[in-house]
């Protein structure tokens, strides 16, 4: 199971390096400081230890369901990571290079869909392991809110 945890961190922190790299300079950017942004949105550092954490848990998740799944459960199990994996990382140039508030709305919003998916399946097959979805959910569900704020207040 470690080999798994371990191709998953590196997958999974390919994706958060793609998104850094259209949201580093963004974030400082006179674009996004203009923008009216949600009262609970967190300081810029959170961002990064969120994601940190949220990619240690999901990856080790990963290892487990890709150790507990056979066959087409497995395959499913890897499409939905694949699919989120996907959204994740354009979610960052849809937002902040292209700017184009409404689609990343959507993408944030079909991502959590897929993460919900993830817990759907972990809560019904796996003991401990369910847990480790949860900071991505709570995470997801609070992006999307700060998406959906941008979008209506902008």
């Amino acid at each position: 199971m470690w080999k798994q945890i371990l191709l998953f961190l590196i997958i999974n922190f390919i994706g958060l390096a793609i998104g850094s790299y259209f949201t580093a300079d963004a974030v400082q950017g006179e674009w996004y400081l203009s923008l009216e942004k949600a009262p609970w949105t967190p300081p810029g550092w959170v961002f990064g230890a969120a994601w940190t954490l949220i990619m240690v848990c999901f990856s080790v998740y990963m290892g487990a369901a890709f150790k507990h799944y056979q066959g087409e459960q497995r395959r499913e199990v890897l499409i939905i990571f694949g699919t989120a994996w996907f959204l994740n990382v354009i979610w960052n140039p849809v937002f902040f290079y292209l700017q184009w508030t409404t689609v990343a709305l959507f993408v944030i919003a079909l991502l959590a869909l897929f993460v919900i998916r993830f817990w759907q399946q972990a809560w019904r097959d796996m003991t401990w392991e369910k847990f480790l979805i949860l900071p991505y959910l709570l995470w997801i569900l609070l992006a999307t809110s700060l998406n959906l704020y941008i979008v209506l207040m902008n």
